[in-house]
């Protein structure tokens, strides 16, 4: 990769990535929600690197907000064979 302004070469690195797809909930909003799911998939998977946020939705409880759900795409760095 070429850096428009300099002309300076960078390296990119070789990873391979696996993508897995979470839903977060909260019914204090859509960044509690992410941050949610983020957190729990943190305590049992390693390597986590990047999110997308695929869809938000809710769910009404009594014509109001009950909480969000979203879903989420995750990627996480594949470690080295051994």
């Amino acid at each position: 990769m070429v850096h428009a302004s300099t002309g300076e070469r960078r390296a990119m690195s070789n990873h391979t990535y696996r993508v897995i797809e979470i839903v977060g909930s909260s019914p204090d909003g859509v960044d509690t929600a992410i941050r949610n799911a983020i957190s729990r998939a943190a305590q049992t998977m390693r390597g986590l690197d990047w999110f997308e946020v695929q869809s938000v939705r809710g769910h009404l409880e009594n014509g109001a907000i009950g909480h969000f759900q979203v879903t989420l795409k995750v990627g996480f760095r594949m470690e080295d064979a051994t």
